[in-house]
């Protein structure tokens, strides 16, 4: 399986990645091995999960540069976290 996930960290800002193995990028993260993310607690909020590597890297830029499909997607999840 391929992942799309969103992690927010303790400010409430949120971070949109690709992943083949989520529980290993997650920890990754807050082990403050990728230098967007380093020094900050982050929590896993929402994630897809794709048959195909090619699938999941094509949703990955539409989540995070796609401004009407992020916007949705984060009123969504802040509906559920917030």
């Amino acid at each position: 399986m391929y992942y799309v996930y969103v992690i927010r960290n303790e400010c409430s800002e949120n971070y949109i990645g690709y992943s083949s193995d989520l529980k290993a990028r997650f920890k990754a993260h807050n082990e403050g091995q990728n230098p967007s993310t380093r020094n900050q607690r982050w929590t896993l909020i929402y994630y897809e999960a794709y048959a195909s590597q090619e699938a999941a890297r094509d949703r990955e830029p539409i989540r995070k540069h796609d401004g009407r499909t992020r916007r949705a997607l984060m009123e969504r999840i802040n509906r559920h976290y917030e």
